[in-house]
């Protein structure tokens, strides 16, 4: 059957969709789960990434303090020295030779105590130099070719009794005795040229210049110097090794890819903790220059065109990748005071542990989806298991099929709660089924028709019938045995009207009121009505049979069919309707079933029913006649068999029948 009433079994909804609860509840679920997820991941990894910027900035003001600390205490440590030299009020106040030893004694304790000291000099006026170096690095050692055993330079520059230019070497041994002495040659460097002693001269506060690469040993330093208290055109400087500075700026890094820098007052690199990148800023710059070089690293392009500001932490891109960077002026030491110190360390590395969280919740949130998908999916099977069963049992109801109990077990109070409604609800339409023809419900719904008190003109054909003599039956008989008859004879009728797509209106007495092409359409149906009342024909005969072993009268039956235009619809009360025909063609088909008994004949039609059949059933002319109530007469014709059906259509009843008018049992 074919549902075409509202809300029929379609997939689809008035909004043009639907979807299963099984996929419904899955959705719902793992939209949800997702949502709750993403947030509580999206939180943890904001949490930790945050975490992270803040313990990655913390650890950069640890190491710009560690790193101004250190600074702190080689301006320190050189500067008391510097400091010392230029208080003395005697032995530096007079060029060398003079006064040598006294000079000796003092920076050599100097550079004792001081071992990132690379050596300690005098500047005069006069163009006399004095030096102490620290014969410690070997670029000293070879340059001065010190002998074995000498731990102390002694380098002098002076003036012979005569004005010459005099240069000599003296080499002091680990306990400051002198071992040996060597003199070279004249040389042009002149202590007044050096930036260390322009700086300081007149002066009366050290000051720090460089950074420079040192001409003889090829070195980092840079020189703190002061003017002499007693002489101010008399310099002491002393040389610092910052080997100690890059090497910390190269071992102290927050992550692989970290670097620190210390840049100019412009923004150019002096001091850098890559070793390739210091390479190549000392190998820019001209011997004892400043080291300047105007780099192409682009982070230190992006920090000179954007400085974070200083002492917070702050994000530069570059290129692709994001540093997080932080700039702090140093000014608390002499030496670099004046530049800025630069620590940068690649967003990614320092994420890397956020990242690692990230994943491994997104790795656990889509654990945690994919059981959440299967445990609701079974969640969804339980419910639409007991769903699916009762919409099932609503469809047999819908059809009107009473025959399977509805039957759900559920663990869903509701959906046990609906089954048990339902079954109520199958026993009341069963029972009102039994006061109204199933079938003229069912073609009732599925043509449309019943939709309230209306009714319209359609071509129907009618079929009447009645049991001859049923009222002397009556009274030989119990109710009892006469309501068991009559069961099992309509039965018969229910089962064969129905077969030959016919309705039956109604039950009267003993009576049948059937009808065809009405509700539902059927454009045999004056050849459909024949049939059908044929094989009633044929069943009774098996009936009656069996009443006769049983002891039980007969039941012989008379059919009168007619076609016609009738007023088909619901009539009735409002709360109380009823479908049926009404008009000439209903009170003809019913005025034929009783000319029966005047003519002998079972089965009885008229002339439309005969032109509606063409030619498919089997008729005996009987004349015209005068139906009651009716002002024309009527041609008349006995039903005597049909031509089998096609093939492809055959149904369970007689083809064909005697040519011979019905038997003696069943005339009048």
């Amino acid at each position: 059957m074919v549902d075409t009433a509202p809300g029929a079994r379609q997939g689809k909804t008035r909004d043009g969709w639907n979807s299963s609860l099984r996929s419904l509840f899955s959705l719902v679920m793992v939209a949800m789960l997702i949502v709750v997820s993403a947030t509580l991941v999206g939180l943890d990894y904001h949490r930790s990434r945050n975490a992270a910027i803040a313990d990655a900035e913390a650890n950069m003001r640890g190491f710009m303090n560690r790193l101004v600390d250190r600074l702190g205490v080689l301006s320190g440590d050189t500067s008391a020295l510097v400091n010392l030299v230029s208080s003395v009020a005697n032995s530096f106040l007079v060029p060398p030779p003079e006064r040598m030893n006294d000079k000796v004694a003092v920076l050599r304790e100097g550079i004792t105590r001081s071992p990132h000291i690379d050596g300690v000099y005098v500047g005069y006026p006069n163009g006399a130099f004095f030096q102490v170096v620290d014969l410690k690095q070997v670029a000293w050692r070879m340059a001065l070719d010190a002998p074995r055993g000498a731990a102390i330079a002694v380098r002098s520059m002076e003036r012979d009794s005569n004005g010459k230019p005099v240069q000599r070497v003296l080499f002091l041994d680990k306990d400051g005795t002198q071992f040996s002495e060597r003199r070279l040659p004249p040389s042009s460097f002149d202590p007044r040229t050096r930036p260390w002693y322009r700086a300081a001269v007149n002066g009366k506060a050290a000051v720090s210049t460089g950074p420079y690469e040192s001409a003889t040993t090829e070195t980092l330093g840079m020189t703190i110097s002061q003017a002499h208290r007693g002489n101010p055109q008399i310099v002491i400087g002393a040389d610092v090794v910052l080997d100690t500075i890059t090497d910390f700026l190269a071992r102290e890094r927050l992550t692989a890819g970290s670097v620190s820098f210390i840049l100019d007052a412009v923004g150019r690199p002096i001091i850098h903790s890559d070793r390739v990148m210091m390479r190549r800023i000392m190998a820019a710059k001209d011997k004892d220059a400043p080291i300047v070089q105007a780099d192409s690293d682009p982070l230190i392009q992006s920090i000179r065109q954007h400085p974070p500001a200083p002492g917070k932490a702050d994000f530069v891109q570059v290129g692709d990748r994001t540093y997080l960077v932080m700039v702090t002026p140093l000014e608390s030491a002499l030496l670099l005071s004046g530049n800025r110190a630069v620590v940068a360390a690649p967003l990614d590395e320092l994420m890397a542990d956020a990242n690692k969280t990230l994943v491994q919740g997104l790795a656990i949130s889509g654990a945690v989806v994919a059981l959440a998908v299967l445990a609701s999916l079974v969640l969804a099977h339980l419910i639409t298991k007991g769903l699916n069963q009762l919409t099932a049992s609503a469809n047999r109801l819908q059809d009107l099929d009473f025959t399977t109990p509805i039957d759900v077990s559920s663990h869903v109070s509701e959906i046990s709660t609906l089954g048990g409604a339902m079954n109520r609800a199958r026993d009341a339409i069963f029972t009102f089924a039994l006061y109204v023809p199933k079938e003229l419900v069912r073609k009732g719904i599925e043509s449309g028709h019943f939709s309230g008190r209306a009714a319209w003109r359609q071509e129907v054909t009618a079929l009447f019938t009645d049991i001859y003599d049923f009222t002397t039956l009556s009274e030989r008989h119990s109710p009892e045995e006469v309501v068991a008859m009559l069961s099992e004879y309509f039965d018969i009728f229910s089962e064969t009207v129905g077969e030959h797509d016919g309705t039956i209106i109604q039950f009267l007495g003993d009576s049948v009121f059937a009808m065809w092409n009405a509700p539902a359409p059927d454009d045999k149906h004056a050849e459909n009505a024949c049939r059908c009342a044929l094989a009633v024909q044929q069943r009774l005969s098996v009936f009656n049979e069996a009443q006769r072993k049983k002891g039980l009268p007969e039941f012989r039956t008379r059919f009168g069919i007619h076609t016609g235009t009738a007023v088909v619809g619901n009539v009735g009360a409002k709360e109380r309707l009823q479908y049926t025909a009404m008009g000439d063609t209903v009170n003809v088909a019913s005025r034929l079933e009783g000319m029966n008994k005047n003519y002998g004949t079972t089965i009885m039609a008229s002339g439309a029913v005969v032109a509606h059949t063409g030619g498919t059933i089997h008729f005996r002319p009987l004349g015209t006649a005068q139906a009651k109530g009716r002002a024309s007469a009527l041609e008349i014709y006995e039903v005597l068999g049909a031509e089998p059906k096609e093939p492809e259509a055959l149904d369970d009843e007689p083809t064909t029948r005697d040519n011979s008018p019905a038997g003696s049992e069943s005339r009048g």
